[in-house]
């Protein structure tokens, strides 16, 4: 994913997770906010508590993916932050594909 399109200062994380709404299913929570710019910025989050370095990251860099996939599908304008539950540990690819559309889609962020 191109770094334009990345939340990176703790500040925006801070100032999304005081402002923004939140969503959430078995696997993700989704906080999410208007941003005032030309482009949707996506953040991710996964604790320590979720496991090692190796299966954060594996977590992050579908998450990544699956979010770059559907850029063109969702509006523009937003900060985005998906935070990985527990469940998301073992969870497949396909199932973390379901568990982003369903929450984008309960969030209205699709374009029509």
């Amino acid at each position: 994913m191109n770094r334009k399109y990345r939340l990176r200062k703790r500040r925006d994380f801070n100032y999304t997770y005081k402002r923004g709404k939140s969503l959430a299913n078995s696997c993700l929570v989704l906080v999410y906010r208007k941003n005032n710019l030309e482009v949707t910025r996506f953040g991710f989050s996964i604790s320590k508590k979720f496991g090692k370095a190796v299966q954060r990251n594996k977590i992050k860099r579908r998450l990544r993916e699956i979010c770059r996939l559907r850029l063109d599908k969702i509006k523009t304008g937003y900060d985005l932050i998906f935070i990985a539950r527990v469940g998301a540990r073992d969870a497949s690819y396909q199932k973390l594909e379901n568990q982003v559309e369903n929450l984008l889609k309960r969030a209205g962020l699709f374009k029509e």
